[in-house]
């Protein structure tokens, strides 16, 4: 069997690692695999040193790329056993379980089994309740949109068979963070998922991985897995913030218009209101903020370059203001929805149409020019 591990900046864990595994399952036929992205502190060199005197340990150290789902993918094409597993070297995962599931495997009784926190004899420990929060949303949205037969897709403790990995390969996308999701997400018909609970363990050395490119990296991946061959998943991300907008641009307008902010005169057929161009105000800045640090995490702005970003993208957006100001306008003065919707909601309505119109326009010049490649910091 061959147990693949990701690292980065993991020199303290490794070692306790290693020796972990081997505790658990010693007398048995086996290979740790120490993928490392070329951390700073040297993960790869501390399990070369383990791998000179311990031969059932090997290291893949990576130039050039990163991530975790890649790193994974790499230590999986080259492993020799026939059932693999993938587990984290910061001791989080519970390896008193790892017989039973690699007993499931090899005795084919499942082809996929996922260590679990969520189900009977799993426990997330000492997570707080932000935390739990965000397992608990994530799990749900997966279950949902993709209907995995697991209670714990964010998981990333699990082993599977040879046979399974190497039918399941070519279909799988090695970006983000969570593989498992990749492998249940693109399952043949009859694949089968069985679960072990296990207990999450605090981490003791290093610092924890989950970030918002983490969280960014998950939902990306959901929607790839369910519409990815319809439609981009940085357009659905993109669009999401868009209608962030247009809730934020609404609120926006509706309270400024209720107060009676008046209007000035700037030669259309009506009197341009400031309620709408402090609602436009409002969903530039909100839909900047969070573009930068979720549509486009990997080429976000960084402190004083946030400030050119957003000039930028202010710039941009005024092709957009034009786009939406004028059908705003137009509609306004042919009266359309009044009759039938009032003259207070018809008038969100054309706000609502022409700041749609807008953000597809602003799609494509954003794409192409705010964060076309990630800025110099």
């Amino acid at each position: 069997m061959s147990v693949v591990t990701p690292t980065y900046n993991e020199a303290a864990n490794v070692p306790l690692f290693v020796a972990a595994i081997g505790k658990v399952l010693a007398g048995l036929t086996y290979e740790i695999i120490v993928v490392d992205d070329d951390s700073p502190d040297r993960t790869w060199e501390v399990a070369g040193k383990l791998a000179e005197v311990d031969g059932r340990v090997r290291v893949i150290r990576r130039f050039g790329e990163s991530g975790l789902s890649s790193a994974v993918m790499a230590g999986l094409g080259s492993a020799r056993g026939q059932v693999l597993v993938v587990m984290d070297a910061d001791l989080q995962h519970d390896e008193a379980v790892l017989p039973q599931m690699i007993e499931l495997v090899r005795t084919n009784r499942a082809d996929v089994v996922v260590g679990t926190r969520a189900s009977e004899g799993g426990s997330y420990g000492s997570w707080g309740t932000g935390r739990r929060l965000v397992s608990w949303v994530a799990t749900l949205i997966a279950r949902m949109l993709l209907r995995v037969p697991t209670t714990d897709p964010m998981s990333g403790f699990f082993a599977m068979s040879r046979a399974s990995f190497d039918e399941l390969a070519p279909r799988i996308n090695p970006q983000g963070f969570k593989i498992l999701l990749e492998f249940i997400g693109r399952r043949r018909p009859g694949l089968r998922v069985a679960e072990v609970g296990f207990t999450f363990r605090n981490r003791l050395h290093g610092e924890t991985k989950l970030s918002p490119s983490v969280i960014r990296s998950y939902l990306l991946a959901v929607v790839e897995l369910r519409v990815g061959r319809q439609v981009k998943g940085q357009f659905v991300l993109y669009s999401l913030v868009g209608l962030s907008g247009v809730a934020i641009n609404l609120m926006v307008f509706s309270i400024t218009d209720a107060i009676g902010l008046g209007a000035i005169d700037l030669g259309f057929s009506r009197p341009l209101r400031w309620s709408l161009l402090l609602g436009i105000q409002a969903s530039i800045l909100s839909n900047f903020v969070l573009n930068n640090y979720f549509t486009f995490w990997e080429r976000r702005f960084h402190r004083q370059r946030l400030l050119v970003g957003l000039g930028q993208f202010e710039v941009i957006s005024a092709f957009g203001v034009v786009v939406h100001v004028s059908i705003f306008q137009f509609l306004e003065s042919t009266g359309w929805g009044v009759g039938l919707l009032g003259a207070t909601t018809a008038r969100l309505g054309h706000d609502a149409v022409g700041f749609m119109v807008a953000l597809v326009s602003n799609y494509y010049l954003n794409v192409n020019y705010i964060w076309r490649r990630r800025p110099e910091q």
